[in-house]
């Protein structure tokens, strides 16, 4: 049962990776290391697939063995992660979901130039 929902949450956050990759809001890397994370722990064949993939594969290994990202890459997920924050920001209306959406941006952000 345990191997199922690893695989399913792998199934998961892949779709959002796909999704990512044409959609400026979600982000492909950080769902594509979840899928992978997921898959290594369930079912080898297909965390195999992945890393070999021709399209999603480079993803994963560029952050496994470099540990970095480009520069360009920064850059645009920082403006839209902000850019998105920003919007939601003005529908917010309550301290404590302000507060946790800060957090989450700032720590977001830190990780992204950390690498």
């Amino acid at each position: 049962m345990i191997n199922f929902l690893w695989k399913t949450a792998g199934i998961i956050s892949l779709a959002l990776a796909i999704i990512g990759i044409v959609t400026p809001l979600l982000p492909t890397t950080p769902f594509l290391l979840l899928t992978a994370f997921c898959w290594a722990k369930s079912d080898k064949k297909l965390y195999e697939k992945l890393l070999n993939s021709p399209y999603l594969g480079e993803y994963i290994k560029n952050y496994k063995e470099k540990k970095k990202i480009p520069l360009k890459t920064k850059i645009i997920s920082l403006v839209f992660l902000w850019t998105a924050l920003t919007v939601s920001f003005c529908f917010l209306k309550t301290a404590w979901a302000l507060a946790i959406l800060s957090a989450v941006a700032i720590a977001v952000t830190w990780h992204i130039l950390k690498i």
